[in-house]
């Protein structure tokens, strides 16, 4: 019987700190535990102290999870919480993403302070964002825009965006929705034309894979349809190198037992794109994703994935 508190790890942004919480909540009900069955122990990672770079320069996704899987290997904590769209494909031995909950909202969300939509900003205007993918993405649409790198939690981008340091900024719906911001976007972004980030929207709880006694616990708040998507989502991305490096989109969503994709890669201008869908059984949602990025290799050609560098 377990006696002493489970220790859970999280970043320390206002976003990371309401997802360990939900994430508390979900296991509270679940298992009829008290809150005291639970310790929050908020860490600070590579990629929140730098804030003033893009990932690709420093090194990737795994910044920002380094010092929480450092803590899981060694025992310190018994499982960390995380928006997974900022996991790294290849995650270190022993560890593994166990449970996801429901998906929130999969769309963009752009912020607009000198036009409300994106398509009607002025022309040359400034959007601020630190992600390959958004950046890509707004060029296919509005080539004349400038990019600007915002990073940082939430509460910062928008303070550099009402201090004018952009005519607008791109965050995820689903973090807005999360810290009870759902006032703040002037646009929620159409996904056909503006695809998501894989995994985006959606919260993994990673642990010791060998640590029976964890898995079983966070068993029960595994959001199945979820867990499906994101795994034929990451193994696209996985298959397609998934660095910070590479403007990706990849959604899934499972409809009772079928599984529907939709993936995209784009040249870092924006100006050369590739699309793919596929379909099968959620259980075969990793060889769908697989399959999808093979797929999707094939028809850039080798060149393509060169360019990135």
């Amino acid at each position: 019987m377990q006696t002493k508190p489970f220790r859970i790890g999280t970043r320390a942004s206002p976003l990371a700190l309401a997802q360990a919480h939900e994430t508390r909540d979900r296991l509270m009900a679940a298992h009829g535990l008290p809150a005291e069955m639970f310790e929050l122990v908020v860490m600070s990672t590579k990629g929140d102290r730098i804030a003033d770079q893009s990932l690709a320069e420093i090194g990737g996704k795994g910044l920002f999870t380094q010092e929480l899987e450092e803590q899981l290997l060694s025992g310190e904590l018994d499982f960390a919480v995380h928006s997974s769209k900022d996991m790294a494909t290849k995650l270190p031995d022993g560890l593994g993403l166990s449970a996801f909950l429901p998906r929130e909202d999969i769309r963009d969300a752009f912020i607009g302070r000198t036009a409300e939509r994106m398509i009607d900003l002025p022309y040359g205007a400034t959007i601020g964002s630190a992600s390959l993918r958004r950046q890509a993405l707004i060029r296919r649409l509005r080539p004349d825009i400038h990019v600007t790198i915002f990073r940082g939690a939430v509460d910062t981008r928008l303070r550099k965006l009402a201090e004018g340091q952009a005519d607008g900024t791109l965050l995820a719906f689903a973090g807005l929705k999360r810290l009870g911001k759902t006032e703040v976007p002037t646009e929620i972004l159409d996904p056909e034309d503006f695809p998501p980030a894989p995994a985006q929207g959606a919260i993994g709880i990673e642990c010791r894979t060998k640590d029976i006694r964890v898995g079983t616990l966070l068993a029960a708040i595994n959001h199945r349809p979820t867990f499906d998507a994101v795994t034929c989502e990451r193994a696209f991305l996985a298959v397609l190198d998934g660095s910070c490096r590479t403007p990706i989109a990849g959604y899934a969503l499972c409809d009772g037992d079928r599984l529907h994709f939709s993936g995209m890669v784009l040249s870092p201008d924006g100006t050369i794109f590739h699309t793919i869908k596929s379909e099968g059984l959620c259980s075969q949602a990793s060889a769908i994703g697989e399959a999808a990025g093979e797929a999707i290799r094939a028809k850039a050609g080798a060149g393509f994935f060169d360019s990135w560098g």
